[in-house]
């Protein structure tokens, strides 16, 4: 059987010769087929999710997250995306901030978006809004300069903070996505805040199924944050 093996190996290296040399280097694929059908379209675009505890999958299991749910839905719609869970449970917008050059630094590629979900834990802290604004500001600033679109998703304060502090801080995501023209999820919890089956006994992270239906309301969202069309696939 070796002396079969090898002589298929030379007649195929021989039809190879005849027809013009070398076999050509296989190309990467643009276009991956998923399990649903559904094919992947054009390169690789790469996310990075930059938040806290409702990004990093506080209380769920691998897999579980908003990123990797998020990736799953995007995949399924058609675009070749790769999330990146930069998500540090507890981190206020001041330590997102001072963590932010470091993060961007150590990626392989330079994200396609970044996907700011901040806030929450200043709210927790009563963090007064306006260095909550000071610190996302900065934040976006940052992404600006090394040109990265950039994503919000908004927060708003709970009544019992008080009226002022609750007008202060809820205009604070409209008010930066239009100084920065930055993509915004008014109220990234909108789904499920209100619906305690969706929420964790703490009442402040969703459940797995809270995730899904999280990613169910605002994927289209992040899709169209994509930059130059990217987040669209093509119709067949």
């Amino acid at each position: 059987m070796h002396w079969l093996r090898l002589s298929l190996v030379c007649v195929f290296g021989m039809a190879l010769a005849a027809c013009g040399g070398e076999a050509p280097e296989p190309q990467p694929a643009e276009t991956e087929a998923i399990a649903d059908g559904v094919p992947v379209i054009g390169p690789e675009q790469h996310i990075l999710a930059f938040g806290d505890s409702l990004f990093a999958g506080y209380g769920l299991e691998d897999g579980e997250s908003y990123p990797a749910r998020l990736e799953s839905s995007l995949r399924a719609r058609g675009i070749n995306a790769r999330l990146i869970n930069a998500a540090v449970s507890g981190d206020t917008s001041a330590a997102g901030l001072q963590r932010l050059a470091f993060t961007l630094d150590n990626q392989q590629e330079t994200p396609d978006l970044v996907i700011v979900e901040l806030g929450g834990n200043d709210l927790l802290r009563s963090i007064p809004p306006e260095e909550t604004k000071e610190n996302l500001s900065a934040i976006l600033e940052e992404l600006q300069r090394r040109e990265i679109p950039a994503m919000l998703m908004g927060m708003r304060a709970p009544p019992n903070l008080g009226s002022e502090f609750q007008r202060s801080f809820d205009a604070i995501y409209p008010a930066l996505a239009q100084e920065y023209d930055t993509a915004l999820v008014p109220f990234f919890l909108e789904a499920v805040y209100d619906k305690p089956d969706l929420m964790q006994d703490d009442k402040i992270h969703p459940t797995a199924r809270g995730i899904e239906e999280l990613v169910a309301a605002t994927a289209d969202d992040v899709a169209q944050a994509l930059p130059e069309g990217d987040g669209q696939a093509e119709e067949y």
